[in-house]
C-alpha cells in the first residue's frame, strides 16, 4: 500500500520544483514514454526504501474559470481528501502572505498530518526568516531549498515518520485485483454492481489498510478476485468543481493498488483528454489493461464497421501501446459483463506469462538475422542472444548485444511488437532491455 503525499500552496512557491526533486531520482530509472509529458503532476518517489507517490496540486488545473483564491482552496480541500500526508510549501523570501493564512486555517481544521515546508532557503542566511511561519500554527517549519537540495533529506525523514504502516492485509496474494476506473458518468458504479449483481451474500468486503480502498472479493461463475474500489470514486464531487481534476487524482489510489485496470470509456462521447491522462496513469505503474467502451446500448444506427473503427481510432490515441482488448459492453443491459471480468484474468495471467529461453532464441535470432538493427557509424550490430527475467513485475525481456548503446527505440518497439506477435502478452506492458553481451 504507498502513501500519497501532496504538495500544495499559492503558485510561484516552488511547488514543481521540489515535486521534480522528490520524483528525479526515480525518473531516470522509469523509462519516461513519448507523449507522457502531460501527467508531470503525479510521479513515484522512494526514500529509505519506502515507496510512495507525489502530486502537485498546482500542476491539475488549467484554464479554469474559477476565481485564483476559490482554485487554491478546492485543491486544498481535494488533497486533504485524497493523500496520506500534506506538504504545505511557503516561500521563504516572501513571508507569510493573506493566501497561505486561508490555507493554513484550512490545513488546522484537517486531521491529515501536515509538514509545513519553507522553500528558497536557497543561501543560509534565509534561514532565520523562518520563524515567522510559526504563526501559521502548524508547528516547526522546515527550511529546503527545492533547487538546490537544502534540507530535503531532512524532510523526507520527518515525512516517513508520518506514513501508514505496510501492513500485510489479510488478502490471498495469489488472487488477481481488478481496478475499474474512468472518468465520472462512463458507467464505472453501474458496471461493478453488474458484476456484483444483487447477491450481495457472496461479495465480503475487506477495508484496505488505507482508509478508503475497499476489495471486494469477488467470487463467482468461476471467477476468483478482488474488485478494487476507492470509497472516493463513490463520493460525487460538486458539479462546479475540476470535475476532471478530481476523476484522475481520485484514480490514482485505484491503480497503484490492482494489477488490471478496467478503462471505461463512454461510447456517446468517444476518447477525451481525461481518459488519456488516465491512461497514462495505468502505463506509469506499468498495470495490465483492458478497454471497456460502455454504453454500446445507446449508440444511435450501429453499422458493423462501426466497431472497427472505433477499435482503429481508440488504438492510434493510445499508440504506442495497442496490443490491448477492447470490448463494447452495457452496463444497464449486462451485455458482454462477464466477458470483460474474463478478459481481465487472462491479461492479468498475460503479465506472468515465461517464455522458456530456447524458444525464445529459436523463434527471435532467425527474425533478427532477417532484420538486423540499421548500422550506425559503419558498426554493425549483432544481437546474440535473448532470455526473459524471472520474477518481475511485468514480462521483461533482455537481448544481449555487442554494442546495445546503438540500439534505438524503434528497433526495441520491433523486437517488442516479434514478441507480442507470437506470444499471448495482449493487454501487458512489456520491457525490453538491451545489455552488453
Amino acid at each position: 500500500m504507498g502513501n500519497i503525499v501532496a504538495i500544495v500552496g499559492r503558485p510561484n512557491v516552488g511547488k514543481s520544483t521540489l515535486f521534480n526533486r522528490l520524483t528525479k531520482s526515480r525518473r531516470a530509472i522509469v523509462n519516461e514514454q513519448a507523449g507522457t509529458t502531460r501527467d508531470r503532476q503525479y510521479g513515484k518517489s522512494e526514500w529509505e526504501g519506502r515507496e510512495f507517490s507525489v502530486i502537485d496540486t498546482g500542476g491539475w488545473v488549467i484554464n479554469s474559470n474559477d476565481i485564483f483564491e476559490e482554485q487554491i482552496k478546492h485543491h486544498v480541500k481535494l488533497a486533504i481528501d485524497e493523500a496520506d500526508v500534506i506538504m504545505f510549501l511557503v516561500d521563504i523570501q516572501n513571508g507569510i502572505t493573506d493566501y497561505d493564512l486561508e490555507v493554513a486555517q484550512i490545513l488546522r481544521g484537517s486531521k491529515k498530518p501536515v509538514l509545513l515546508v519553507s522553500n528558497k532557503a536557497d543561501t543560509h542566511e534565509w534561514q532565520y526568516n523562518a520563524a515567522e511561519f510559526y504563526k501559521l500554527g502548524l508547528g516547526e517549519p522546515l527550511v529546503v531549498s527545492a533547487i538546490n537540495g537544502l534540507g530535503t533529506g531532512d524532510l523526507l525523514d520527518n515525512l516517513l515518520t508520518h506514513f501508514h504502516p505496510d501492513s500485510a492485509d489479510e488478502m490471498d496474494d495469489e488472487l488477481p485485483r481488478f481496478a475499474v476506473v474512468g472518468r465520472p458518468n462512463a458507467g464505472k458504479s453501474s458496471l461493478i454492481n453488474a458484476f456484483i449483481g444483487e447477491e450481495r451474500t457472496i461479495v465480503t468486503e475487506i477495508a484496505g489498510t488505507t482508509r478508503d480502498t475497499i476489495y471486494t472479493h469477488f467470487n463467482k461463475f468461476g471467477h476468483d478476485f478482488y474488485l478494487v474500489d476507492t470509497a472516493g470514486i463513490r463520493k460525487k464531487a460538486k458539479v462546479n468543481e475540476d470535475i476532471e481534476y478530481y476523476s484522475v487524482v481520485r484514480s490514482i489510489r485505484a491503480i497503484e493498488n490492482s494489477d488490471v485496470c478496467i478503462l471505461m470509456i463512454d461510447a456517446t462521447r468517444g476518447l477525451e483528454s481525461q481518459d488519456l491522462n488516465i491512461f497514462s496513469l495505468i502505463q506509469k505503474n506499468r498495470k495490465g489493461l483492458v478497454v471497456c467502451v460502455n454504453k454500446w446500448d445507446l449508440v444511435e444506427n450501429k453499422q458493423t464497421n462501426d466497431i472497427k473503427n472505433i477499435e482503429k481510432s481508440i488504438r492510434e490515441r493510445l499508440a504506442p501501446f495497442v496490443d490491448f482488448p477492447i470490448i463494447f459492453t452495457s452496463a444497464t443491459t449486462k451485455q458482454r459483463i462477464l466477458k470483460v471480468i474474463e478478459t481481465a484474468s487472462e491479461v492479468f495471467e498475460n503479465k506472468f506469462r515465461k517464455i522458456a529461453t530456447a524458444k525464445l532464441n529459436e523463434y527471435l535470432l532467425p527474425v533478427i538475422e532477417n532484420y538486423p538493427p540499421p548500422a550506425i557509424k559503419g558498426k554493425y550490430i549483432k544481437i546474440k542472444y535473448i532470455t526473459q527475467l524471472p520474477n518481475t513485475q511485468i514480462p521483461t525481456f533482455v537481448f544481449f548485444a555487442n554494442l546495445p548503446q546503438y540500439v534505438k527505440e524503434p528497433y526495441r518497439r520491433f523486437l517488442e511488437n516479434k514478441i507480442r506477435a507470437k506470444y499471448d502478452f495482449t493487454g501487458t506492458p512489456m520491457h525490453i532491455f538491451i545489455r552488453q553481451k
